[in-house]
């Protein structure tokens, strides 16, 4: 299935001079929905995957289902002060400041074999922070996967170190 079909551009968003790539019309369809998940777990379904741990807020929509596909748990990963328990946090670099990234210090044991997710991969600025959070509570980043990559923006450089899997590139 040629899922970019599903994909809508909606020029000028959020800013002038922004292409936004719109999955509304994708997970309004039930076939590329279903297809859009299991292209996100495909390339990890011989690997052993303990958890999969999406970024939000888009990352959640496909994170359950994907961990689902993969007889996985769900790991939320959030920005500052929206997780209640006790949390590890890093912060990371933004082209003008810097924002944070939490998760429940109890929801990734060492050793555990992460699959780390989200909808886009832009400049990868969020995900290369997201891994290090997971590395630095003990656990491995068996993967990264991405329904989306805006190749021209080279994010994948952040993540060199990792498996990087996209289903759709622009």
């Amino acid at each position: 299935m040629d899922l970019k079909q599903y994909i809508r551009d909606i020029p000028d968003f959020p800013q002038p001079g922004i292409l936004f790539r719109d999955i509304t019309p994708l997970l309004a369809d039930r076939d590329a929905l279903d297809a859009a998940i299991a292209a996100l777990a495909e390339p990890f379904g011989d690997e052993r995957i303990d958890l999969v741990a999406a970024v939000e807020a888009r990352g959640f929509i496909f994170g359950p289902a994907v961990a689902r596909a993969l007889g996985a748990g769900f790991v939320p990963m959030r920005k500052k002060g929206k997780l209640p328990a006790e949390t590890a946090m890093v912060y990371y670099d933004l082209e003008y400041g810097q924002d944070s990234i939490e998760v429940h210090r109890d929801a990734v044991a060492a050793g555990a074999r992460v699959l780390m997710l989200d909808d886009l991969l832009a400049t990868g600025g969020t995900m290369a922070a997201a891994c290090e959070l997971i590395e630095q509570l003990g656990a491995d980043v068996a993967g990264v996967s991405f329904l989306i990559e805006l190749t021209a923006l080279n994010g994948r450089q952040k993540l060199k170190p990792y498996h990087i899997h996209s289903v759709i590139k622009y």
